[in-house]
């Protein structure tokens, strides 16, 4: 999970939390997500958030983060598939548990998470554009 794919900038965080943006959840995550236009670099951004009101102690909430990055990227090639060429998609996971799991139920929702996002992002390219 290079530095490349992460979603750093700030213009970029704040225009995937605006109302209308698409979103699934699977506990204990939920992910939010839009597309973007692509050009060059990684087709996917990624921005992972594991909230302090949620999980109290930086042990849990940097093991949460590690499983995330890991479940991700294991399976990213589900999101690269589904896109088509020139288009992007920025993608947050939030946790949104109040306690710790365990690494094999959150790779499982990370993966049901993707298949939903997956199946959004070929429904909307099927859909006819309207004027």
């Amino acid at each position: 999970f290079p530095k490349a794919e992460h979603l750093c900038l700030q213009r970029e965080i704040d225009a995937l939390f605006v109302p209308g943006v698409h979103s699934a959840v699977a506990f204990p995550l939920r992910a939010v997500f839009r597309t973007v236009e692509w050009e060059k670099g990684p087709a996917v951004k990624v921005l992972l958030s594991v909230p302090k009101r949620k999980l109290r102690h930086a042990v849990d909430r940097n093991r949460a983060k590690r499983q995330l990055r890991e479940a991700y990227r294991l399976n990213k090639t589900i999101l690269l598939d589904a896109l088509s060429k020139k288009q992007g998609l920025h993608l947050a996971f939030m946790w949104v548990a109040d306690k710790p799991m365990d690494s094999a139920l959150v790779a499982k929702k990370v993966v049901v998470l993707l298949h939903r996002v997956a199946e959004q992002l070929l429904q909307a390219s099927q859909q006819p554009v309207t004027p």
